[in-house]
């Protein structure tokens, strides 16, 4: 029903009160019905269009990062601090294309809302070749972006097997990190993990911004304080970046149930980041040649070519 009314209403140029007669329902059935076509993905908008001015940013960037590949995000209107619309249509579009291809057998998945809202902006990709793997363990806290959710979605639109990695982003303690990665389960996750030959992940600031990695899943503000007072930057698989990208040596790094930043050299590492709250994290993440790709806003990008 909710394909239909969709149908009629996109495709049938019918108004939601004509649908809703068609279908012999109420005027807010049919809302709903067409609302949840759009949020399952059934519903696809496309602007064939290319901005020469993204063009000319995504070609600086590459060229001064390194970067194999590079999209950035037309400015759209955005309420908050972060520009999920634009970046989820383009990260969205990015990972369709990437399971279309067929070039990866196994696809490791970070954290954070950019890649959950691209996610959630995909349409049904059936790609029951791909495997999709979480990089990290799920957050222990009420989180926005749980790994666990992300990859949930990933699979129902994909039809593609789908593994969790069944743990907390941060073990109480080393020897209990060790404890878990001897499990079964685990040890398998963390093979498949070293397995992916793409991942893609989200870049998080350290701060005490509600939402954020840090902010979730570290043991309060007086552990996020330290951090930026030994000069973390930039958080990627619950591990820090200094302002220039070099590995920042954490306690936490002991107990994060994720695999070394350092593993992830020689595959290709896609993230999808924005914000100019964001502006220092995506610079130190450029900085640390950890990055192949990285899918931003026009407006970081623009600010991130001015301070080269």
């Amino acid at each position: 029903m909710a394909a239909r009314a969709a149908w009629l209403h996109f495709v049938g140029g019918l108004t939601q009160s004509e649908v809703a007669k068609r279908l012999s329902v109420p005027n807010t059935r049919a809302h709903r019905y067409i609302a949840r076509a759009q949020n399952e993905g059934l519903v696809r908008v496309f602007v064939d269009i290319e901005s020469v001015d993204c063009v000319a940013l995504e070609t600086r960037l590459m060229a001064a990062y390194g970067l194999s590949a590079c999209r950035v995000a037309m400015e759209a209107l955005e309420t908050g601090p972060l520009p999920l619309r634009a970046l989820s249509t383009v990260g969205a579009d990015y990972l369709m294309q990437v399971l279309a291809s067929g070039a990866h057998e196994v696809i490791g998945i970070g954290h954070g809302r950019t890649i959950a809202a691209s996610v959630d902006a995909m349409g049904r990709t059936p790609s029951e070749g791909a495997r999709f793997v979480s990089m990290l363990g799920g957050l222990t806290r009420s989180y926005a972006a749980n790994p666990y959710d992300v990859i949930h979605n990933l699979a129902r639109k994909t039809n593609a097997e789908a593994y969790l990695m069944p743990a907390p982003l941060f073990a109480n303690s080393a020897e209990d990190k060790r404890v878990m990665l001897a499990q079964s389960g685990l040890a398998a996750t963390m093979e498949l993990i070293a397995e992916a030959s793409l991942v893609i992940v989200g870049i998080g600031n350290v701060d005490h911004t509600a939402g954020s990695a840090s902010a979730a899943a570290l043991d309060g503000p007086d552990a996020i304080d330290e951090l930026r007072r030994m000069g973390a930057a930039a958080e990627i698989l619950g591990q820090f970046l200094t302002v220039d990208g070099a590995p920042l040596p954490a306690a936490s790094d002991e107990k994060v149930m994720a695999p070394a930043l350092e593993t992830m050299r020689g595959r290709e590492v896609v993230a999808i980041a924005g914000g100019l709250v964001k502006f220092e994290a995506i610079r130190a993440a450029l900085r640390s040649g950890l990055l192949s790709g990285l899918i931003v806003d026009e407006a970081t990008a623009r600010r991130l070519v001015e301070e080269l």
